[in-house]
């Protein structure tokens, strides 16, 4: 029964990096297109997405493969419910006409 507890915290703990890293994503995509200066964004973002997610997973596993895999699937998990929670919001308030790179 512990060990089944443990899976299960390792799995939603996964969820919630998930949901933090394609959460922060998302958000970094809608700030960043409209931002003067998209690369610190985007750079900015990954490196900080990236260090809590690592640090997430180092805390978690903690050596055991087993709970590294369960994380894994639960970000996999985290990244489904995010995808799907922000599907209807993809074109509702990014502007007409975006700047883009010449």
């Amino acid at each position: 029964m512990h060990e089944l507890m443990i899976g299960v915290l390792a799995t939603l703990a996964g969820v919630g990096l998930g949901a933090i890293f394609f959460g922060g994503l998302w958000w970094t995509v809608r700030k960043g297109v409209t931002s003067r200066q998209p690369a610190l964004w985007f750079m900015g973002s990954l490196l900080l997405r990236m260090g809590l997610v690592v640090a997430g997973f180092a805390l978690v596993g903690g050596g055991d493969w087993r709970r590294l895999l369960l994380c894994l699937l639960g970000l996999a998990i985290g990244r489904i419910v995010v995808t799907r929670l922000t599907r209807s919001h993809v074109r509702d308030d990014l502007p007409a006409e975006m700047p883009h790179a010449p």
